[in-house]
């Protein structure tokens, strides 16, 4: 940890660049062409909204991308009233959030419509979805043709408040585990309505090699993208697993997904999730066992990473 940190330092803003302010800090991780970067509220759920929107802003993030969820940052049942209310914060500081994460998953609950039509009348296009499971008591395709229809009657939704609903690949045995069956969810829905949150850390780990193909497959439905870094390790059962890292560290190929999200041109947001080790921060946790100034100084790492794959690719 101590040599991540002494790296950080050395190669990023650190800590120190809190007090530089926002200008010298945006300078100082100018990239000449990338695309809006948000992240992950999960891992500041520590932080209320004007504090989360002032260390966003001297980090030099574009964007929030928050948590509207239970255990969230915005609880569902407050959308109406916190939503706004954080997005108004953010944007003070110079903050834009066009994206956010929910767990909507059903167009008749009750919070479904309140959500969407508070993000559309707060100026955010992008939603990601909450997740779908199998029944194993039937086969994978009548699974696959029972959540067409919730798909489909989402996308009417969408289309009604003029919003963006976003299913994200999950490595496990959920829907959207491998992205196969994502595009057999999708392939006769509208991108412009309803699509699918990238996510390479999860793609890989489901699909070693064969990922680019699957990338390539549901490449018209991709709107936001979701980036974070793994490695293989054994667990205490001697069992392999993955376990995420910061970027660059671990087994994503940057360069050959970045070959292929060139050749999409989407301009659509960037979500950098941080699901490493954060003192719990990483899980949502309000009073996370790290200090501030490392956390700070991890979000400044990641963030100089991609803004130097986007400057090299893009």
């Amino acid at each position: 940890m101590n040599s991540r940190r002494k790296f950080i330092k050395n190669s990023t803003i650190g800590l120190s660049g809190i007090a530089l302010g926002t200008g010298a800090v945006k300078a100082m991780n100018k990239a000449e062409d990338y695309r809006q970067i948000h992240i992950f509220s999960k891992c500041l759920q520590f932080l209320n909204y004007r504090e989360m929107a002032d260390v966003l802003a001297k980090l030099g993030f574009d964007g929030a991308d928050i948590t509207v969820r239970p255990g969230g940052h915005v609880l569902p049942e407050n959308v109406e009233t916190d939503l706004p209310k954080a997005v108004q914060t953010l944007r003070s500081t110079g903050i834009g959030t066009n994206m956010i994460v929910t767990n909507i998953n059903d167009p008749d609950d009750k919070f479904t419509r309140p959500v969407l039509k508070t993000m559309a009348d707060s100026g955010i296009k992008y939603y990601r979805m909450g997740y779908l499971d199998y029944d194993n008591s039937k086969s994978i395709p009548d699974n696959l043709d029972a959540h067409k229809i919730t798909i489909e009657k989402l996308e009417k939704l969408n289309r009604e408040y003029g919003v963006h609903g976003d299913y994200q690949n999950h490595a496990g045995i959920r829907v959207g585990g491998p992205v196969w069956d994502l595009y057999q969810l999708l392939k006769e829905r509208d991108p412009e309505f309803t699509g699918i949150q990238y996510d390479v850390r999860h793609a890989m780990v489901e699909g070693g090699f064969s990922w680019i193909n699957g990338m390539r497959l549901v490449a018209p439905w991709i709107r936001t993208t979701a980036i974070k870094d793994f490695i293989w390790v054994q667990n205490n059962n001697q069992k392999w697993v993955p376990k995420s890292v910061p970027l660059g560290s671990g087994m994503v190929d940057f360069n050959a997904y970045m070959e292929i999200y060139k050749s999409i041109g989407t301009d659509a947001p960037v979500s950098i999730h941080y699901e490493y080790d954060l003192g719990g921060a990483e899980h949502g946790r309000t009073k996370p066992s790290m200090s501030r100034e490392l956390i700070y100084d991890y979000l400044a790492g990641d963030l100089k990473f991609l803004k130097n794959l986007f400057t090299k690719f893009l």
